[in-house]
């Protein structure tokens, strides 16, 4: 078949318009993917001179505002996000100080895991080999989540002048969920929050005893930390001390004033806040007022401080009584009914699903109460005796009728 030359010429003419138009293609794509990277190291470079700048600012602001009163001899070492004040006789910070900024909302570092000796210290800090193997965790004081935002500043918790020995069931339970505690408040307020953090030093101290170390690191009896809030008219403050031990029970079970930690310590915080407002925020113990709007944990209360009279247990002593009929005493922060088997569960002292106790009252049982259990049981401090069992891994009793539930005054007389 002999196709015309006039056709021939329009389908060569077609085939390159196609094929110029498959370059053109090819060429925006690689353009637009050279402007996107451009853009992209820009973002870096932006990012960089932003976070640069919001480091000084908290750095100025800690040395301003947030610092414990100097006593001679201390020396301030500097690190992009942190400072502290090193104690070269235990081999640890006497104290560490940060600011927790809503950045760590957003913040995805992760963790470094590269502990390393501090090159600010002057004398030399403690190292790897001081810790390694000795049954004691590296303690952070400066968390690392709290500087996930940040690579330089993440970095520096890492240096052993931010660390301390902590006995693993407190660094990786109570004084994790402290540090948690302290994140959720700046979560949900979107406020910053000024740290400082320390061990209790004093002289004879035991020492991390290992053949192979290199320095005499001390092992704290105690640690502390104080968070405020000092932004604004109102700034607010409170406090927390935990022994080096596994622990039990909630943060807010460890609070105390603010002034209980200068006594305990001999350190002098928050003096740069006008004397009649330093003295009021630092004996104040207002755990409410740390609960910010949103806050899941919002209406979590302290367990009842044990040991409780006549033989009864708080909701976090219940966990060692699993299989004993005993009575069991707290607050009952909230309750609710399941649309399925219409029981009613009590939470006591802290909201579902972190509650370390509940008690329960099945549908069948309901007619035994001539109240409605779950709303006049709410926020009230009850005493449940019966037999603990556990599910899910959760302590809880079934109560089988009013006679059962006492009001805690009462249960106490």
């Amino acid at each position: 078949m002999i196709v015309p030359r006039p056709l021939l010429l329009s389908l060569f003419a077609l085939s390159c318009s196609i094929s110029f138009a498959q370059l053109d293609l090819e060429q925006r794509l690689k353009k637009l993917e050279a402007e996107r990277s451009s853009m992209e190291e820009q973002r870096v470079r932006l990012t960089a001179r932003v976070d640069s700048v919001k480091l000084a600012i908290i750095r100025r602001d800690l040395e301003r505002i947030g610092l414990p009163k100097l006593e001679p001899g201390d020396e301030v070492i500097t690190h992009p996000g942190h400072l502290l004040v090193y104690s070269e006789k235990h081999e640890q910070p006497k104290w560490t100080a940060h600011i927790a900024t809503p950045d760590l909302i957003t913040g995805n570092l992760a963790r470094i895991d590269s502990f390393l000796p501090d090159p600010l210290v002057k004398t030399g800090s403690a190292v790897t080999a001081d810790y390694w193997n000795s049954g004691y965790d590296r303690g952070h004081l400066v968390p690392s989540a709290d500087m996930r935002w940040n690579y330089d500043a993440l970095k520096a918790t890492y240096y052993y002048s931010n660390i301390s020995p902590q006995v693993p069931e407190l660094n990786r339970e109570t004084w994790a969920d402290l540090e948690d505690w302290g994140r959720r408040y700046v979560n949900f307020s979107k406020r910053r929050v000024f740290v400082i953090t320390g061990p209790v030093l004093r002289d004879g101290l035991p020492t991390l005893q290992k053949a192979d170390r290199k320095n005499e690191v001390s092992i704290p009896e105690l640690f502390w930390k104080v968070i405020a809030d000092l932004d604004g008219d109102q700034p607010k403050a409170i406090a927390f001390v935990m022994r080096n031990t596994k622990l039990d029970g909630p943060p807010i079970s460890f609070a105390v004033p603010v002034d209980s930690v200068e006594k305990l310590t001999g350190y002098d915080f928050l003096s740069s806040l006008d004397d009649a407002v330093e003295a009021r925020v630092e004996a104040a113990r207002e755990l409410k007022d740390w609960y910010a709007e949103g806050d899941p944990n919002f209406g979590e209360v302290e367990p009842l401080r044990a040991p409780l009279p006549k033989g009864m247990i708080n909701s976090v002593q219940a966990k060692y009584h699993i299989g004993k009929t005993t009575t069991v005493c707290g607050t009952v922060v909230s309750t609710r009914k399941t649309a399925k088997a219409k029981a009613i569960y009590l939470n006591f002292d802290r909201m579902h699903p972190n509650q370390e106790f509940y008690a329960t009252i099945w549908e069948y049982n309901g007619p035994n109460f001539s109240y409605d259990p779950e709303v006049w049981l709410l926020n009230k401090k009850v005493c449940v005796t019966g037999k603990l069992t556990i599910f899910d891994d959760i302590p809880r009793i079934s109560i089988n009728n009013e006679k059962e539930v006492v009001l805690y005054e009462d249960a106490v007389r």
